[in-house]
């Protein structure tokens, strides 16, 4: 790998970290407002390294460890940063368990947005598609059957990863949609919960939020710390606008749709990476870069048009 492929994946992950997290961060703020002055800097602090340190850099291992059980705990963490080539070999051999698993939950991702979600509409036919909202199910129940039926024919276990993949979408859903109803009475009820409370209810939000952006960087790259990289620094700038800068990230109204299609075009590409067709290293990160620029310039062109 290039030093060029290396900047340009780095720069792809950082960039979709912070845009897939945009949610997070909004979160975030919002509760961080009815907080004191203490509270607010242990969590920007401790909360950091728990993010960074903690969730975005044990679960990357943490999914090699699942697809690669034989390496064990330490052989994981060794395979991480080996240059073994054996050890290489064993990875890339199970990668296509892995890239299923993460394509699958990406695309149900992508597709519970697309017909559920309240959102602006950026593109033609969403207005449409959000008004067949009860399609959701069987579209995506269909595309999950494909998938499995194909995958079948090559190895049992890619079809289980697949499975596996829309399981963890929909436990991390449920999560998801829990803590929108605790936010809801933690701002309602401000008063009456204390800085504890709400420090731990904004850990559950970033470790939840925090899976979407780790299975999405397996799309960019299977080793692990450009991972770790990628991710900690765009943890370390979703931190940073979360204390300055989020009303001016909210005023950005189509930076969503921007990550959402992202996600669509990852779990494509880690779908068809799968079944073993070839995707160059700078593909994915290009892909990224070029759908959150298109809608990070829409945003800009309509909010000077309400200026």
């Amino acid at each position: 790998m290039d030093i060029f492929s290396i900047i340009l994946i780095v720069a792809g992950l950082t960039l979709f970290e912070v845009v897939s997290s945009i949610d997070n961060a909004v979160i975030n703020a919002q509760v961080l407002s009815t907080m004191s002055k203490r509270a607010r800097r242990w969590f920007l602090l401790w909360g950091l390294l728990i993010a960074v340190f903690l969730l975005r850099g044990l679960l990357p291992f943490g999914l090699v460890f699942v697809t690669n059980p034989s390496l064990g705990i330490v052989g994981t963490i060794t395979a991480a940063f080996s240059s073994d080539p054996k050890v290489h070999e064993a990875v890339e051999s199970s990668a296509p368990i892995l890239l299923i698993a993460g394509g699958t939950f990406l695309i149900f991702l992508f597709f519970h947005w697309l017909f559920l979600e309240p959102k602006k509409f950026g593109l033609r036919g969403e207005r449409f598609i959000q008004s067949l909202g009860v399609w959701f199910y069987a579209i995506v129940s269909i595309i999950l059957a494909v998938i499995v039926w194909f995958a079948l024919k090559i190895n049992p276990f890619m079809a289980f990863g697949a499975v596996v993949g829309s399981t963890a979408f929909f436990i991390t859903h449920g999560f998801k949609e829990n803590a929108e109803k605790a936010e809801t009475s933690l701002l309602t009820n401000s008063q009456t919960r204390s800085d504890l409370s709400k420090i731990l209810y904004l850990e559950v939000i970033d470790a939840t939020f925090s899976i979407d952006g780790v299975v999405g960087a397996f799309a960019f790259t299977l080793f692990v710390p450009l991972i770790l990289l990628g991710n900690g620094i765009g943890a370390f700038v979703v931190r940073e606008v979360t204390i300055h800068n989020i009303e001016s990230i909210q005023k950005y109204a189509y930076l969503k749709n921007g990550a959402m299609y992202s996600i669509l075009f990852l779990g494509m590409i880690m779908i068809l990476d799968s079944f073993g067709f070839h995707i160059p290293e700078w593909f994915t990160p290009i892909v990224t870069i070029i759908v959150i620029g298109y809608f990070f310039i829409k945003s800009k062109v309509e909010l000077k048009s309400t200026i």
